[in-house]
C-alpha cells in the first residue's frame, strides 16, 4: 500500500471509518498504535455454525442516538485481550473489512464492552500496520468527520 514513492499515508489520532460487511458508514474510530487488536463495543455477543463454519452473532452499540445493530461476522477465536487498564480478559475476536478513506482491507476485532469509553471503535496495531502511519496531534486526515463529533 502506500503510493508510488514508498510513503505511507498518514491518518489522524480519530478517522471516520467504515464496515461495509456490517452496514456502516462514517463511525468516528480512534485510532491508537497503543492496542495491538481493533476493538468494536458489542454486547450479546454469542456463537454459531453457519454451513460448517463458526459465526458470532452480536449487537454493536454506536452509543447515543444509535438503536443498537444486530451484527453478524466469522468467528476468529477467543483470545486473551489486556485491556487499558492492564486486565486481561478473554475476548470473542472476528474479522471484517475495514474502510478508512480510500483504503479497504480485512482485519480482526475483539468484541468488548466500551461502554465506558468515549469511541464504540479502537483501530489498533494489527490494522494500521504496513498502511498507515499516524499523527497523533491531528484528526480527520483520511476522512470528513463525522457530524455528531
Amino acid at each position: 500500500m502506500g503510493d508510488s514513492n514508498g510513503i505511507l499515508p498518514l491518518v489522524g489520532w480519530r478517522e471516520a471509518v467504515g464496515l461495509p460487511e456490517l452496514g456502516l458508514v462514517g463511525l468516528a474510530a480512534k485510532i491508537d498504535t497503543g492496542a495491538q487488536t481493533s476493538s468494536l463495543h458489542a454486547l450479546a455477543a454469542e456463537c454459531f455454525e453457519r454451513d460448517g463454519q463458526e459465526w458470532v452473532r452480536f449487537l454493536l452499540d454506536l452509543g447515543e442516538g444509535h438503536a443498537p445493530r444486530e451484527c453478524i461476522a466469522p468467528h476468529v477465536e477467543h483470545r486473551s485481550i489486556t485491556s487499558s487498564n492492564g486486565v486481561s480478559e478473554q475476548r470473542l475476536v472476528v474479522k471484517t473489512r475495514l474502510v478508512i478513506g480510500e483504503f479497504a482491507f480485512r482485519t480482526e476485532f475483539s468484541l468488548a464492552d466500551r461502554s465506558d469509553m468515549k469511541y464504540p471503535m479502537l483501530v489498533g496495531r494489527m490494522a494500521l500496520r504496513r498502511r498507515f502511519l499516524v499523527d497523533p496531534g491531528r484528526s480527520w486526515l483520511l476522512t470528513q468527520k463525522p457530524e455528531n463529533q
